[in-house]
């Protein structure tokens, strides 16, 4: 029996179909400050990038050990913090150090932290490693109000990464130098954490998720293999800490909070714990959604939780599985027959989505806006928010949108049955 990828050519004793995927990322992330080329755009870009190392690490917890953790954000947290007391250290003259390996110090700091908590925590899953990190999560997050010292109290602890060596006369004063700078470090991090995955511990860190009693029986011990699972992650959450001080350049009390630890599990369960460019796909969604959405509308929040809800119920997967979902289809040549049932289906629904979130944003803006404020842009168009006809335009929108949906909702079930069907490609 033969596979395809065992039939695949091979470069430097490598699978080019393994590699050619990074070799894609790298020439994406090369090229992107040329196609989008204002500040924001390269703030949002770095924004994205941290979240993704964040998430990745996030995803050696939950998808690759089980251990679902209400307290991930204090290892980046921690780490960005210390990253930024370096910063002040080199910026006092001394310490002299090249900013490119600062993130470095915050995965360190971040191992370190991870090592001291996972000694105990790791004892136990599920239900007690929850709540332990949830307790461990709020405990330093109520010291960094308290240890003024490292935290700052409520200001939090400021730096400036433009006092550090110079690499090759770059200084760093540019926001595109700290984007190659962040580009780098998550090309190498999401690599390392890749092969984590295929090294004995990885590869036992999933049969200790899926069995640990039999895992046991086998002659590992599932503590052991939670425990080096979890320092890793500690130490990748904190370089991302230190990309993020290097990319703010300060850290706050909300950077290791639970809020901060609740959303990397929503973007982590949105992209896809099963898959590793799962969390990807999440932290890449939820940064323009942060980001990009939050600037047209205040119920960007409200938009978000909606589409993790319905993430979770019908597609437990993430995103990551719902595309992973046509690969039958893509594989047997039968992929075409899905993008005409797909626009007549998911096209409409898409327009009773939008008219719902006009009918939403109107109930918003009817309950909050000042006194004699009646009017408001939606979908760049100027309309009367007291008025009835705009609600009756919405809704009937709406209804026919979904209708047309629920019409067409039989043919796109056929041909997925039809494209994913075994047999010949006939």
């Amino acid at each position: 029996m033969t596979d395809q990828t065992q039939n695949a050519p091979r470069f430097g004793g490598m699978n080019t179909a393994a590699v050619a995927p990074w070799v894609i990322a790298a020439a994406f992330l090369l090229v992107m400050p040329f196609i989008f080329t204002s500040n924001s755009a390269i703030t949002i870009m770095n924004q994205m990038s941290i979240t993704i190392i964040f998430a990745l690490s996030y995803n050696m917890l939950l998808g690759q050990g089980g251990m679902l953790s209400f307290g991930h954000a204090v290892y980046m947290g921690v780490g960005g913090f210390f990253c930024v007391h370096i910063m002040n250290m080199v910026e006092d003259g001394g310490l002299p150090l090249p900013l490119p390996l600062l993130p470095l110090f915050g995965g360190l700091f971040g191992l370190g932290l991870a090592t001291i908590v996972g000694a105990f925590s790791t004892r136990k899953a599920g239900t007690v490693f929850a709540m332990i990190s949830l307790g461990v999560g709020e405990l330093i997050a109520a010291c960094s109000v308290i240890v003024v010292a490292f935290f700052g109290g409520e200001e939090g602890v400021s730096g400036d990464r433009t006092y550090g060596l110079p690499v090759f006369g770059v200084e760093f004063l540019q926001q595109i130098e700290v984007y190659y700078l962040i580009a780098f470090w998550l090309m190498l991090s999401a690599l390392l954490m890749y092969l984590f995955s295929r090294t004995p511990v990885g590869r036992m860190a999933n049969a200790v998720r899926d069995n640990p009693e039999r895992a046991e029986f086998l002659g590992y011990s599932a503590r052991w293999v939670r425990f080096y699972s979890f320092c890793a992650a500690g130490f990748f959450a904190g370089i991302a800490g230190g990309l993020f001080a290097i990319n703010y350049e300060i850290l706050t009390e909300e950077n290791l909070n639970l809020t901060q630890s609740g959303a990397i599990l929503l973007i982590t369960f949105l992209g896809g714990i099963g898959f590793f460019f799962g969390p990807i796909l999440g932290a890449i969604v939820f940064t323009l959604l942060q980001t990009v959405l939050s600037l047209q509308t205040e119920l960007w929040q409200l938009y978000l939780g909606a589409l993790f809800v319905a993430t979770v119920m019908y597609f437990p997967g993430g995103l990551a599985g719902l595309l992973m979902m046509h690969a039958p289809a893509l594989r047997s040549g039968r992929a075409g027959r899905l993008v005409l049932p797909y626009i007549k289906t998911l096209g409409p629904a898409l327009i009773g989505v939008l008219a719902l979130a006009g009918l939403i944003e109107m109930t918003f803006h009817l309950r909050h806006a000042s006194l004699g404020d009646h009017h408001m842009t939606l979908f760049w168009v100027d309309l009367d928010s007291h008025s009835l006809v705009p609600w009756l335009v919405f809704a009937a929108i709406m209804a026919a949108g979904f209708a047309v949906m629920r019409r067409n909702l039989p043919e796109l079930l056929s041909a997925w049955h039809s494209a994913n069907a075994t047999g010949d490609r006939s």
